[in-house]
């Protein structure tokens, strides 16, 4: 049966809108499966797949807020219900991040090099006008045809170096700051990748959530000190998860660490 005859038969079923979503991903229609999973929710305001999905297109469709928005809510629902798909959700949230990120940066770079054009312009149009001046002089016989000629060549030779100045200082702005490292204290120990809801254990060691989760369904351990570990033992780690979202504001890059 097709989605179509699928809705008209059953329309308030939320599965046939996140199906038919999951469907529209893969042909990549970004609106249409954004479209479909506001009428899943319609119908189940707490459907994980939902969200995941719309989070998708989302970002797909450069909206990165609402998608870090609904990846949020559906990573929220998937631990709530102790779903399996918190570690995917998770890695969602962190794309986000970076494409928002890497989108802010173009803007930056972008409107910095039209500053460039604009003080460059500035410099040639103040030559320009001494470069008249100087003419002027000469054509109302203040100054000679060589000394003009002479002042004009200075005049040329010191706008060609502020310009060049003006296009090295920016240049250098632009270049990477060193070699790019992430503090060790906001890397998940398990997956050795940058973390953005870490919890603490009773020994002090800090996982990321959905990796250490999926840790004590095979073994119930703490991976590091080999202790007794259950799901009831971890603890948000509020600090480490300001530090993790305020590292990436700034370093997006880092989710491919």
């Amino acid at each position: 049966m097709h989605y179509g005859q699928a809705i008209q038969y059953d329309a308030k079923n939320p599965l046939i809108y996140t199906n038919r979503a999951f469907a529209r991903l893969k042909l990549e229609k970004w609106t249409q499966a954004e479209t479909d999973c506001q009428s899943a929710i319609q119908y189940d305001a707490e459907s994980m797949k939902a969200y995941f999905y719309m989070a998708q297109a989302q970002v797909e469709l450069r909206e990165f807020g609402e998608a870090l928005a609904s990846a949020t809510k559906a990573y929220r629902f998937c631990l709530a219900y102790e779903g399996r798909s918190a570690r995917h959700i998770s890695s969602l949230i962190l794309k986000i991040k970076q494409k928002s990120w890497e989108d802010k940066e173009q803007t930056r770079k972008k409107s910095r090099n039209l500053l460039v054009v604009e003080l460059e312009e500035r410099l040639e149009q103040a030559a320009a006008t001494e470069k008249a001046a100087i003419k002027f002089r000469t054509d109302a016989g203040e100054i000679s045809f060589e000394e003009a000629e002479l002042r004009i060549t200075i005049l040329s030779d010191i706008t060609s170096k502020k310009v060049g100045d003006l296009k090295s200082a920016f240049s250098i702005a632009n270049m990477e700051n060193g070699e790019r490292l992430v503090p060790e204290y906001l890397i998940d120990c398990i997956s050795f990748e940058i973390m953005h809801d870490p919890v603490i254990t009773k020994s002090g060691h800090s996982y990321e959530r959905s990796n250490i989760l999926e840790h004590i369904t095979t073994s119930a351990t703490d991976p590091l000190t080999r202790e007794p570990l259950y799901k009831t033992d971890l603890r948000p780690n509020l600090a480490l998860k300001q530090a993790c979202e305020e590292f990436l504001e700034k370093n997006g890059w880092a989710v491919d660490y």
